[in-house]
């Protein structure tokens, strides 16, 4: 096969793995609960983190640095894991992943407004066209004609909040993660590779996330469901799976999709997951497929496109 189409086929697995991810996240939500899984896969990321850097580089703990990247990696993680991952999964559980997806598309706004508030970087015209274009795909799945022949939404107000909650998060902690892992390589005290430096700096994103939803988990409903958990062969599979979907195989993956092909083009092809979980959430939850939620995602995901295309 020509190299020219490696790239664009690991994008491709890529927006799979993430398909996976929010499945096997709202089976496991709905199954034990949102902060159970949600600690249950922090915890065994840092196991596989130690693990993979001990292979890696003989030791198991990340390069040091700065205190400085230390407190940005651990806002990054607060933002990003705890609350936002907390949002996403209770949005799965209220509205499911199909639509929690759809939603998901909301944070390359985010994050352009953020990085615009924080970072300086300008907001082109096609980046607002991309936002029209996004918000105009959501609406046309979610929103509908009521009783009274007035626009109403489709689904329940708190799932579509969490969402968007998650969206925000998602969009605000990849821009602080971005200063946190400038600063991090900026005082890096040993050298390591380029590729490696997201896996480093993202176990201090889990250890935040480890600290957020233990303490979450200690006032809400104390540790017997975690306890639970741990015993449940089911949950736990799923638990690990989830972790490997998504910040192993996905996050890995997508940083060697970038070294092959253009970041534009690998980052909407990683993008097209609305799209893909359409039939699987028909196939594992009767989540039912119309023209409207088709239509729906395909224009988000155009909107999402035009955010690395143009």
């Amino acid at each position: 096969m020509p190299m020219q189409y490696v790239g664009e086929l690991i994008s491709i697995g890529v927006a799979f793995s993430w398909t996976a991810t929010a499945l096997l996240s709202e089976f496991g939500s709905k199954r034990m609960g949102n902060l159970t899984l949600n600690l249950m896969r922090m915890v065994i990321a840092l196991i596989f983190s130690c693990i993979m850097f001990w292979a890696l580089s003989g030791s198991p703990l990340p390069a040091g640095a700065s205190n400085e990247a230390y407190l940005w990696m651990l806002l990054s993680g607060l933002v990003g894991y705890v609350i936002g991952d907390f949002c996403l999964f209770q949005c799965y559980i209220i509205i499911g992943s199909k639509f929690g997806q759809l939603f998901m598309t909301l944070a390359p706004i985010t994050a352009a407004i953020m990085a615009w508030f924080t970072l300086g970087q300008e907001i082109r015209p096609t980046a607002i066209l991309a936002m029209i274009v996004t918000l105009a795909g959501i609406a046309i799945t979610v929103l509908g004609r009521g009783d009274d022949h007035k626009l109403s939404l489709k689904l329940p107000l708190a799932g579509v909040l969490f969402a968007i909650g998650a969206a925000v998060c998602q969009g605000v902690g990849l821009v602080l993660s971005k200063i946190g892992m400038d600063h991090y390589e900026a005082t890096l005290t040993t050298d390591l590779a380029g590729w490696m430096l997201p896996f480093h700096a993202n176990f201090f994103r889990c250890i935040a996330g480890t600290i957020g939803f233990t303490i979450l988990m200690a006032f809400k409903d104390g540790f017997k469901p975690l306890a639970k958990g741990v015993k449940d062969r089911v949950g736990m599979t799923t638990a690990i799976a989830t972790t490997i979907f998504g910040p192993f195989v996905g996050v890995g993956a997508s940083l060697l999709a970038v070294q092959y092909t253009a970041a534009g083009i690998a980052s909407t092809l990683m993008a097209l997951t609305p799209i893909i979980i359409i039939l699987p959430a028909w196939w594992l939850f009767k989540q039912p497929i119309t023209m409207k939620s088709l239509l729906g995602a395909l224009i988000s995901v155009i909107g999402v496109s035009l955010f690395f295309l143009l």
